[in-house]
């Protein structure tokens, strides 16, 4: 995956891009809001780190002892070393109990997984209950935001895809209308289902129970109508105590959102009556991912979704330009990890400026491990040539300060006299919405130089 040339191509739509940048900019001041609402916000920030911090260096014990809990509780308890293992243990208990239609919460760790494409070719028919995860399903395309998964859909956009997979009236794009639609659709979809799939949001090892959260309340009635639930987790997923939940449950729903809480923080704790519960614990190169010092704090990560709200690069080049099942700035420091190759350029899709780092409810240090996965790259010999010789011929400028001196006078010269048409043209497409500073008559050495006998 190529993110300038994929973004490239998002970004000839003009007036798309820019409504998507207004529309998670719009998400990110409500986060503002909401954060700036409780005065304890940075200490939230700061325990929930510690916990994670304290989860990622005994993993192995919590996983034991939420195992030995769960399964205390009557819940079946699977271990996953990949995606494709995780497939294989979905389909199999399905298969057991014969099921052939099943409706699905939002997961992005079955995304990650790819389990939707792998039950259908073995005809068992999934259907994504999330109303954004829905559309985009029925559009046949990935989620491009982990919360927002259609954030990229217009409401015109939803309403010709909801003509013609649901039957709703042409050319209707009234939300009240749409999301009445899509709710009767899936009442249909619940009722004649015959088991439920959610990801997991929290497992707490001191109880062996799994906590969902959701704004529809589509996880709860998936469980509660169907005699099957298997809830999908990565091993990170992991917390210590009960008590610690209300840390990230505050911290989530703000940085998500802006709203206080998650509209349903739901707790399964063992199979209702009459039913079946199991969980796939799935590690898919989290445990190297753990054991790489400068990157093991991205699996802090609680798939809140604010660094892309915040970052000007993915607001304006979309999360399918990434690639990546977690798109954004999260996403670019846990795809290198899978294949430094493949996503060798998504490292470099960030200004750096550090406002993921700053929006981060767990303290992610996102903009560092950016840098640090850059300069792996160009170790690794996976940067692009472009980029090889511009560091070339800069390397060899700053070695040189006269020559470095000479051609910054030239530049400053040149930006003065050159007429606006030369500078602002459609090879510029920087300039397309910003304008160059007015350059400097003398740089500062020349008037440290001269200013510096006076003092």
């Amino acid at each position: 995956m190529n993110h300038p040339k994929a973004a490239e191509i998002f970004n000839k739509d003009e007036a798309k891009t820019e409504w998507h940048d207004k529309a998670l900019w719009f998400v990110r001041k409500k986060r503002d809001i909401a954060t700036h609402g409780i005065p304890e916000w940075e200490e939230l920030r700061e325990k929930a780190s510690a916990i994670k911090a304290n989860v990622l260096s005994n993993l192995d014990n919590y996983l034991i002892e939420f195992e030995k809990n769960a399964q205390a509780n009557g819940i079946q308890v699977h271990w996953a070393k990949n995606g494709e293992e995780h497939n294989r243990i979905v389909h199999e208990i399905l298969k057991s109990k014969c099921v052939k239609k099943l409706v699905k919460s939002k997961s992005m760790l079955t995304e990650e997984c790819h389990l939707n494409p792998y039950l259908e070719k073995n005809s068992i028919e999934v259907i994504d209950t999330d109303l954004g995860e829905r559309i985009v399903q029925l559009a046949k395309e990935p989620p491009s935001h982990i919360v927002l998964p259609a954030i990229h859909k217009r409401k015109e956009e939803v309403g010709e895809i909801f003509h013609e997979h649901i039957g709703t009236e042409k050319g209707a794009s009234d939300p009240q209308y749409l999301t009445t639609s899509a709710r009767n659709h899936l009442r249909e979809k619940f009722l004649k289902a015959e088991a439920a799939i959610t990801g997991v949001n929290f497992a707490i090892a001191e109880t062996g129970g799994v906590v969902v959260c959701t704004n529809e309340g589509n996880a709860d009635l998936g469980v509660n109508i169907t005699p099957l639930h298997i809830a999908c987790m990565g091993v990170e997923k992991i917390i210590p105590q009960l008590k610690h939940l209300g840390v990230f449950l505050r911290v989530l729903a703000r940085s998500a959102t802006g709203q206080a809480i998650t509209t349903y923080s739901s707790h399964f704790q063992k199979p209702k009556p009459g039913s079946e519960m199991h969980i796939v614990i799935v590690d898919n190169g989290r445990s190297e991912q753990l054991g790489r010092e400068d990157f093991r704090k991205s699996l802090n990560c609680i798939r809140c979704g604010a660094c892309m709200n915040t970052c000007p690069v993915y607001r304006r080049s979309g999360g399918h330009s990434y690639g990546y099942t977690v798109p954004g700035p999260i996403g670019s420091i846990l795809s290198p990890g899978k294949d430094l190759k493949e996503h060798s350029t998504l490292p470099f899709a960030s200004s750096l400026c550090g406002s993921c780092s700053a929006v981060c409810p767990v303290k992610i240090d996102i903009h560092t491990q950016l840098y640090k996965w850059r300069q792996i790259i160009a170790e690794e010999g996976h940067l692009a040539s472009s980029k090889k010789v511009g560091m070339k011929v800069m390397g060899y400028v700053f070695t040189k300060p006269k020559l470095y001196r000479i051609l910054g006078k030239v530049a400053r010269n040149s930006l003065s006299v050159l007429p606006r048409f030369m500078i602002y043209n459609k090879f510029n497409v920087w300039g397309k919405a910003r304008e160059l500073p007015k350059p400097p008559k003398e740089s500062f050495r020349d008037w440290y130089l001269k200013n510096r006998s006076k003092n």
